[in-house]
């Protein structure tokens, strides 16, 4: 009881000097202040940054395997993977067969082509050849008319699916609902427009500039079965089967391209894992360099407390004699200013995380989707009371090994 008692009389003792103090307070609150909002805005950039790169590849599905030539991600040599043959449409019509419909493949080819529609034109659009199984392995549907049906990819038929920002840019207002548009030599008929997906994110492909058309369209119009790189989307049934499916679809592969079990794999798997870790692996680096030079400014505002905090002890030397004379144990002073010192950097820390949350807003507003979480604000309140504490230690340790006779005798 009597241990909470001398906590309580000490917190109240540091209150009361700092509100004595208002103006030397609020201007030592300032390093503390600008570091807090460095920190918390580091933070909510880069959990944005995070959010937007998810949103932007929302469609590759979570639980679709894709098996491409070369990695999406190449962090070795380029000269490994430049000599790979092509994966061929024979090649993905194989695997789906040895699957035997234990997941849904997808094949699909892609190369850019400039669009028209009368004298509108959009340079460098990517054109995917596709199946119409690509809307059950993408999230991604129409957002009016239809998607590619069996009967399109079967008879071969011209008829395309378009992007919202394709849609926007060669109709405008008008329904591009079964007008016809030029995709390089190649007249197709507008079936559907797909719903708005979002713009590219950090070099990603912007999926609202894209043409789905059948696969088999694709080939007539724009390469041959042989001279076409496939790329082949596997759906995993779940979740959890995702990493059984991966390990048989390797195996599978190996099979189709009859590799010896001591050649490596000349096909890569790619899943949305992939994107992910290697965007984690490169932000995450980049958050380390970004909280190393906003703790700087913590430093400095540290600095500056521990320096008020100096003063403060020293101003009130004949203060800390008084208390010492009439009974007043060294621990009970080394926390007032402890106390003082960490009260003065907690204010600092909540109004830095008003200014941050404002500041958030905007960028959530004009730059991408952001908020501060509530473990961001539980690091932004513990730093700024550690920060705070460490800074009045010295201080106080000082105030508290003062000789009362001496400090008495201070002018």
């Amino acid at each position: 009881m009597r241990g909470l008692m001398s906590i309580t009389e000490s917190f109240r003792i540091a209150l009361s000097a700092i509100m004595a103090n208002k103006a030397r307070g609020a201007l030592t609150t300032l390093g503390i202040i600008i570091g807090i909002v460095a920190v918390i805005t580091t933070m909510t950039a880069f959990n944005g940054m995070q959010n937007a790169f998810r949103q932007g590849f929302s469609s590759v599905g979570s639980d679709v395997i894709y098996v491409s030539r070369m990695p999406w991600i190449i962090m070795n040599d380029f000269f490994l993977y430049r000599n790979r043959p092509n994966l061929e449409m024979a090649e993905a019509e194989k695997l789906e067969a040895n699957l035997q419909g234990k997941a849904i493949v997808n094949p699909s080819m892609d190369t850019q082509r400039d669009v028209k529609y009368e004298s509108k034109r959009i340079d460098g659009i990517r054109i995917v050849g596709t199946t119409e199984k690509q809307t059950v392995v993408s999230t991604a549907v129409p957002d009016i008319g239809r998607f590619l049906m069996a009967f399109d990819v079967s008879y071969k038929k011209k008829v395309a699916v378009i992007g919202k920002e394709v849609s926007d840019g060669l109709f405008d207002t008008i329904n591009p609902i079964n007008k016809e548009i030029w995709i390089g030599r190649n007249k197709f008929r507008v079936v559907g427009v797909m719903e708005k997906q979002g713009g590219s994110t950090f070099g990603g492909p912007n999926f609202d500039r894209q043409i789905y058309i059948p696969i088999s369209s694709y080939v007539k119009a724009f390469g041959g079965r042989r001279s076409t790189d496939v790329d082949i989307a596997i759906k995993a049934p779940s979740i959890e089967s995702m990493e059984a499916l991966e390990y048989q679809v390797i195996g599978e592969m190996r099979k189709v391209r009859k590799l010896r079990p001591s050649e490596d794999d000349n096909f890569s798997i790619n899943k949305l894992d992939t994107l992910m870790g290697g965007f984690n692996s490169v932000m995450g680096v980049v958050l380390g360099l970004g909280l190393l030079v906003t703790s700087v400014a913590l430093f400095v505002g540290g600095i500056g407390v521990m320096n008020v905090m100096f003063v403060s002890v020293t101003e009130r030397t004949r203060e800390i004699g008084i208390r010492k004379a009439i009974g007043a144990k060294r621990h009970s002073i080394l926390l007032q200013f402890l106390f003082e010192s960490a009260i003065i950097c907690l204010l600092g820390g909540l109004i830095g995380i008003l200014i941050a949350s404002l500041l958030t807003a905007v960028i959530n507003a004009v730059l991408m989707p952001a908020s501060i979480s509530v473990p961001i604000l539980i690091v932004a309140v513990v730093v700024s009371v550690v920060v705070g504490v460490f800074a009045g230690l010295v201080p106080a340790w000082k105030g508290a090994r003062l000789d009362p006779i001496e400090a008495l005798r201070y002018e």
